[in-house]
Parts: C-alpha cells; sequence; structure tokens
C-alpha cells in the first residue's frame, strides 16, 4: 500500500482505533462542502466543512455547517489573540499533505489542532464530513465524533 493511500485512510484509522461507529461513503468529486450534500442528498446544515484559521501564529481547526460562514470576531473568547485570520491555501498544502485541498477531516487532534465546533452542529444527530479527499465522506453521530475530538463548542457562523 503506498504512502499517499496510507494517509488518506487516517480518518477512517482513527474512528476504527476509537471504536466509534461510522458509514464511509464514496461520491462523486464535490470539490465544496455544499456540492458533498447535494451529492449525498443532506441538507447543508449536515455537512460540517472544516476552516482553519490563525491565530497570533498558531492554528486551530473551526469545524462549521455548510450552509454557514465563519464570524472571525466571535471566535474571540475560544482563540484569544491580537490577529485572526482564515489560513491561506499554503499553509493548508502545508498543514495537510495528506488531505485533498477542500477536503480535510475535522479532526483536529490527529494534527495537534485544538477543534472549535459550531454549537448549531451540536443540534444535529449525525455529521457528515470530507474523509481526505473529494470522493470520499464520512457520516457519523455528533455526539461521536465530539468524543473523540473534544471541540470547544460556541457560536461563530451565520447564515449564507
Amino acid at each position: 500500500m503506498g504512502g499517499e493511500r496510507y494517509f488518506r485512510t487516517l480518518p477512517k484509522s482513527f474512528l476504527d482505533l476509537k471504536r466509534i461507529p461510522y458509514q464511509h461513503l464514496r461520491h462523486p468529486p464535490a470539490f465544496t462542502a455544499g456540492q458533498l450534500a447535494a451529492a449525498k442528498h443532506v441538507p447543508g446544515d449536515m455537512v460540517a466543512k472544516t476552516v482553519i484559521v490563525k491565530a497570533d501564529g498558531e492554528f486551530a481547526m473551526a469545524v462549521l455547517p455548510a450552509s454557514r460562514r465563519v464570524k472571525l470576531p466571535p471566535l474571540r473568547d475560544s482563540l484569544p489573540a491580537r490577529h485572526r485570520r482564515l489560513a491561506t491555501e499554503l499553509e493548508l498544502r502545508t498543514l495537510f499533505p495528506d488531505s485533498d485541498a477542500g477536503a480535510t477531516s475535522p479532526f483536529g487532534n490527529l494534527y495537534e489542532l485544538p477543534v472549535i465546533a459550531e454549537e448549531s452542529l451540536a443540534h444535529d444527530e449525525q455529521v457528515l464530513f470530507y474523509a481526505g479527499t473529494h470522493e470520499d465522506a464520512i457520516r457519523t453521530k455528533y455526539d461521536d465524533f465530539a468524543k473523540v475530538v473534544h471541540p470547544v463548542v460556541c457560536a461563530f457562523a451565520d447564515a449564507r
């Protein structure tokens, strides 16, 4: 098995190790979380997208529904920093060489990154997210996701 394939199975291996039930779903290429929702015929609120924020030189993972946008000011309490901004594409490629650009799974703990989850995600029983490629997704219970990731939960997003 080549190195690239090994890394792309990291989210599934992690869930297997933690004994978390999940479904691995294949789908036609989807390059945005909204396209993933359409491909799997689920509402955008059920699809979790991963956004990387840089706060005073440190990265953090913000996980929110595909149907919402990150608002940086509300992250002030969860990411106490003078300067907060979204990570650049080059930073993303460096941080996540094992994932397709824009298809990073929301397991910040695999990358030693803190995770902040939008509180609206916690209201859904299940969550669907990329599994490292634009053709692979994972569906699991939100509570199981939270049990292994231990995210800080706060309101930091608004509707598009």
